[in-house]
């Protein structure tokens, strides 16, 4: 039985039209922040589509120790607050540690489980326990079917508000690969499915000190996954990808944001009818 998943006045899930998460990777400033998030949740509410902003406090896993992180939790859950309040908008953000799950949920409509650590026990059962909803993305080292294992550690503490990412798998060195199988596998345990575009276009280490991308291929995959039953997409967006300070390499630009968000809602809507 599908497990539909309330997250404010949203209503997520199988037979629920596609909703959308995307923000800037980093905070990069409150500025900023509010800016993209004014921005995106406008074209969000014109087009009708159910939308989440995210934005990280800090990139715990960067790959240089010069590249930039973020301004850290109490000041990044902050903006986040005024992102919430201002543009009554749900908001997502990434957790490291078990003790940041009951700071981050205390702001936050919906906790991320970042890819790389999705098997980190505590942090799982501390993020199931803070009462908010949680966004366990797949490890790139893990099978789709190996990630029922994070669900039931959340699961294990009564809340079932759960959402499973596929971000792509490790394909040698420097790339990933999206296997649309999974989609349906994750989609079998009845929770929301999320397709994260941005991070499946990674390449890690791709560009030395940091990560590369393949943002061309940005529409190619998000069709792929809406035709394959996904129930949500992840993106990140910025209105300057070159000057970005965290993933520019793969990131939407902003104003591409709003048609390919209208193309991708008519085909889910297409999609739903079969």
């Amino acid at each position: 039985m599908p497990n539909l998943v309330r997250i404010g006045k949203l209503i997520l899930g199988r037979q629920r039209p596609l909703f959308i998460i995307a923000g800037p990777c980093v905070i990069e400033s409150e500025r900023h922040t509010l800016k993209m998030a004014e921005r995106l949740s406008a074209i969000a509410h014109d087009l009708r589509v159910p939308y989440i902003f995210k934005a990280s406090y800090d990139k715990a896993n960067r790959t240089s120790l010069n590249s930039f992180r973020g301004p850290g939790l109490g000041r990044g859950l902050e903006i986040l607050r005024r992102v919430k309040d201002e543009f009554r908008t749900p908001v997502l953000t990434d957790i490291h540690e078990a003790s940041q799950a009951d700071p981050a949920a205390a702001v936050c409509d919906v906790i991320q489980i970042p890819a790389f650590l999705s098997r980190q026990t505590d942090l799982l059962l501390a993020a199931g326990r803070s009462g908010a909803a949680v966004n366990i993305k797949k490890g790139q080292f893990l099978s789709p079917w190996d990630l029922r294992y994070a669900v039931e550690k959340v699961a294990s503490t009564g809340n079932h508000r759960i959402l499973v990412t596929e971000r792509g798998s490790s394909f040698g060195y420097n790339n990933l690969v999206v296997d649309m199988r999974g989609l349906k596998v994750m989609g079998e345990w009845g929770y929301p499915v999320i397709l994260d575009l941005t991070h499946s276009l990674q390449l890690p280490g791709g560009a030395g000190n940091r990560s590369g991308g393949q943002p061309e291929f940005i529409e190619t995959l998000a069709r792929a996954g809406v035709a394959a039953g996904a129930d949500g997409l992840f993106m990140e967006v910025h209105d300057n990808p070159a000057r970005a300070l965290s993933d520019g390499a793969n990131a939407l630009p902003l104003r591409k944001f709003k048609p390919l968000i209208t193309r991708l809602r008519d085909l889910s809507e297409f999609v739903r009818k079969m």
